[in-house]
């Protein structure tokens, strides 16, 4: 099942997209990956939803990438004894570990882990950032605010606190429940939500160990601190701009996505922009022309896959949101000065004879006019180099491991296929022109650049380039 682009979709399941038809009509439609969100539903629904998505990746014979999102630890007010209430700016306004449900003068917030970091000054931010407080006094147990913009609070409204490092894992027990759920179900890829600090992904790493790749999400100020040691210890990396923009000022918002994706490419770990590109598709069948020119910016940069959230969860139109996210990648894709665009950033080869061989393999390509790139990977490291490159023709990702396949899928330019196990070199070249016939990338008398690691099924050991003829 031929994409013809080169950016992925990431579609998240929910109530709207829950079903065996929906989610066979947005493989049909354009999504390569799906979200399983563990802030929301059960672990019998997220069961039955995996069972779904294998259904479809047998109909539709492609590997479909799958990742679970973990909640990570929330922030939120307690209860208000009377429902909502209005705090005026300029007033002054208590939180507290106290448990006793709020009024307009106080509420509870049971987190001593953000008493522990107040201080005179420190910003909170309530309800996505309507609700501004600053803190003028603060204790182990309390912090005296004044609010500085003024709004309506409600039960269980997130906190955000933008000014500091919270000390507190990433893994809440919510989360490593969920996390050895997932990995029980078979799920190889885990999101991990408000990452702080490269000890973050140390800490997911060590409990996780091979069983899956790391996601590492980008939504607190403290991440961009140390952005780089963050992309080099993550497997992939998402701008997560819903929190991101809170805790941030809009404006810096689009340069700190730059930013993301640019550290991202130099490192050659996939990256994904999520959060708000189609947000008014929730509720209209068609985007607005700023949300279709925001998912054209982020194609332009070279990410890997932008990511649609409320769109197909929960919104009136998931399919038409998939649809019209594959439009517009194509659209822009198919624009002349695309390509160049992508090469402006592409990244110097790294001193390795790997990164040399496949650097070469696309300048081959360019110069024979080759109509694909093959490689042959066992752990998809000589794929993810391939695609760096961001190489103007497709990559063919020939793995023996479903696993690799499937999160292959995630990655820019990248067709994986799940094949045999091979036992010399030739019998993989065989098949390479086996499957590009197949798959309608190639006809007779076309030739493709092959790479791939000798010995065999060895990681990291890109060393073989090779031309051939179909």
């Amino acid at each position: 099942m031929r994409r013809n682009r080169r950016t992925k979709i990431v579609a998240t399941l929910g109530p709207s997209s829950c079903t065996e038809g929906v989610i066979h009509r947005l493989v049909e439609r354009g999504a390569d990956v799906f979200r399983l969100n563990f802030s929301h539903g059960t672990h019998e629904s997220h069961a039955d939803l995996l069972r779904l998505i294998r259904a479809a990746e047998v109909h539709h014979r492609v590997p479909l990438g799958v990742f679970a999102d973990l909640q990570g630890p929330k922030l939120r007010l307690g209860t208000f004894a009377d429902g909502p209430v209005r705090v005026e700016a300029g007033a002054k306004f208590r939180l507290d570990l106290d448990e006793t449900p709020g009024d307009g003068r106080r509420a509870p917030l049971p987190h001593p882990e953000i008493f522990a970091v107040c201080k005179q000054g420190t910003t909170l931010l309530l309800d996505d950032g309507k609700v501004r407080l600053q803190v003028v006094d603060s204790a182990a147990d309390h912090a005296d605010t004044k609010v500085l913009t003024g709004g309506v609070l409600s039960d269980h409204k997130g906190v955000n606190l933008p000014d500091v490092v919270l000390q507190v894992s990433p893994l809440t027990a919510k989360d490593r429940a969920d996390l050895e759920f997932a990995l029980g179900l078979g799920i190889t890829t885990v999101a991990l939500s408000f990452v702080q600090r490269p000890a973050d992904l140390d800490e997911a790493h060590e409990l996780i160990g091979d069983r899956a790749t790391i996601i590492a999400k980008i939504e607190k100020p403290s991440a961009i601190e140390h952005l780089y040691s963050i992309v080099e210890r993550a497997d992939t990396v998402m701008v997560a701009r819903g929190d991101l923009g809170v805790e941030m000022p809009p404006e810096d918002v689009p340069a700190l996505q730059k930013r993301i994706i640019r550290a991202c490419r130099y490192a050659g770990k996939p990256v994904i922009v999520a959060t708000q590109m189609l947000e008014s598709m929730m509720v209209a069948p068609a985007p607005t022309r700023a949300e279709a020119s925001d998912v054209a910016s982020a194609v332009y940069e070279g990410v890997d896959a932008v990511m649609l959230s409320g769109e197909s969860a929960a919104g009136r139109y998931p399919v038409e949101a998939v649809s019209m996210m594959d439009r517009i990648i194509r659209r822009t894709e198919r624009d002349y000065p695309y390509q160049r665009i992508v090469d402006a950033d592409r990244a110097v080869p790294e001193t390795t004879s790997a990164d040399a061989i496949t650097a070469a393999a696309r300048q081959v390509a360019e110069t024979i006019s080759a109509q694909a790139i093959v490689t042959f990977t066992a752990s998809g490291s000589t794929t993810l180099r391939a695609s760096r490159e961001r190489p103007p023709v497709p990559i063919l990702a020939l793995t023996p491991y479903e696993r690799i396949a499937r999160n292959l899928a995630l990655t820019w330019g990248v067709y994986p296929i799940a094949v045999d196990r091979f036992e010399a070199f030739d019998q993989m070249v065989a098949r390479a022109l086996k499957v590009a016939l197949e798959e309608g990338f190639a006809r007779e008398g076309d030739r493709l650049v092959v790479t791939a690691g000798l010995p065999l099924e060895s990681p990291g050991t890109t060393n073989a380039l090779h031309i051939v003829t179909i």
